[in-house]
């Protein structure tokens, strides 16, 4: 370990009142956090300490310019008990591509990394052992000067917090595509994994669920025709035996999950695409018999199948679970990599080996 983290423990834990067969997703919060602070040019103060709110100034410049972004990541065990980290590198390169986006400091790697053993480390016994469950890690960024006035902030604090939690979606997800709204245009920041994005999603997002709708599925403007990402995740479609899925042209997150399933297509000889798909394809292929698979990809859902798919009143129903030998599959091989039931022959899988009682105060 390269870095000196200061680390001070709670002193009223509250693991004893976990309940790991009721676990919400994103509602229950672990005891300690990872905080650093950026001034003068440089990051300083790295520390963990016990998970508790913070004070903000009310002209904190990420109130009013919003200068904020976040990364989603999940620590499992395998069958052994070690807390193993999937890819964490991937996730930092993300984040310190969305900081660039939004005019913010790169996060040292080696501290990122630093931060992740330590945390995950000390909270080791958060870590649920359901197989769909998981201790979700949260790194964020954001401006922290106290001023009124368009520019780039000075200061920022980064901070990881960790949350137990069960499966993200617990059944098929409806999908209404959306022909009013966007999610992002080129030269936007729809490949930035930056706060603002989220907050412009929420309109459409609640106004599919008074539908009757679980997520949007997202089109490019101004034609409405190209598809882009499923609500919150990268979307893939099997048409026809082959795994299509939209190219990341700068509008649509470039997903660690969305890169992981097509090393693992490549890699069992699958025929698979990154290219432009339209939702006149997706109907076509539909009405041709020839639709077989869409599920959405992501850290937080893994694989989220697609039950429906409304296009302007045409409702698509795709085949039954059971049936969908594709988004199953790598469903099971991320699983699988996770617990060790498959051998990690990529190198993926990072064990958190880090000895917390040498690391505090």
């Amino acid at each position: 370990m390269k870095n000196k983290i200061q680390i001070t423990r709670t002193q009223n834990s509250r693991l004893s009142t976990l309940d790991f067969n009721n676990l919400p997703f994103g509602r229950v919060f672990t005891d300690h956090m990872f905080v650093a602070d950026y001034e003068g040019g440089e990051w300083v103060n790295p520390r963990i300490e016990p998970f508790a709110p913070f004070e903000m100034h009310p002209a904190s410049m990420v109130l009013h310019y919003g200068q904020s972004i976040f990364e989603g990541m999940k620590a499992t065990k395998n069958q052994e008990g070690q807390p193993m980290l999937l890819r964490p590198e991937m996730h930092l390169h993300r984040i310190n591509a969305s900081a660039e986006r939004m005019c913010m400091p790169a996060f040292p790697e080696d501290l990122f990394l630093d931060a992740l053993h330590a945390l995950v480390g000390l909270e080791a016994d958060w870590i649920p052992s359901g197989e769909e469950s998981a201790l979700y890690l949260r790194p964020f960024m954001f401006s922290t000067d106290e001023f009124i006035g368009v520019r780039p902030s000075d200061t920022y604090k980064f901070i990881i917090f960790t949350c137990p939690v069960g499966p993200y979606y617990s059944k098929p997800v409806r999908l209404i595509a959306e022909t009013q709204y966007i999610r992002a245009g080129k030269g936007g920041t729809g490949e930035a994994k930056a706060a603002g994005n989220y907050a412009a999603s929420l309109l459409p997002a609640q106004n599919a669920l008074k539908q009757g709708f679980d997520q949007v599925m997202w089109l490019e403007g101004p034609e409405f025709k190209n598809v882009q990402e499923s609500g919150t995740m990268n979307i893939f479609f099997v048409i026809d035996n082959v795994v299509v899925t939209p190219y990341t042209d700068g509008t649509i997150l470039k997903g660690i999950t969305r890169d992981s399933f097509l090393h693992i297509l490549r890699d069992k000889g699958i025929p698979v695409e990154e290219r432009i798909i339209t939702i006149d394809e997706v109907v076509a292929a539909y009405a041709a018999g020839k639709l077989q698979e869409c599920f959405g990809a992501g850290t937080a859902a893994v694989v989220s199948h697609v039950s429906e798919i409304s296009y302007n009143g045409h409702l698509m129903t795709l085949p039954a679970i059971e049936s969908r030998k594709i988004g199953n599959m790598l469903k099971s091989e991320i699983a699988g990599l996770r617990t060790g039931r498959i051998a990690d022959t990529r190198g993926w899988m990072i064990p958190v080996e880090i000895e917390v009682d040498a690391l505090m105060s």
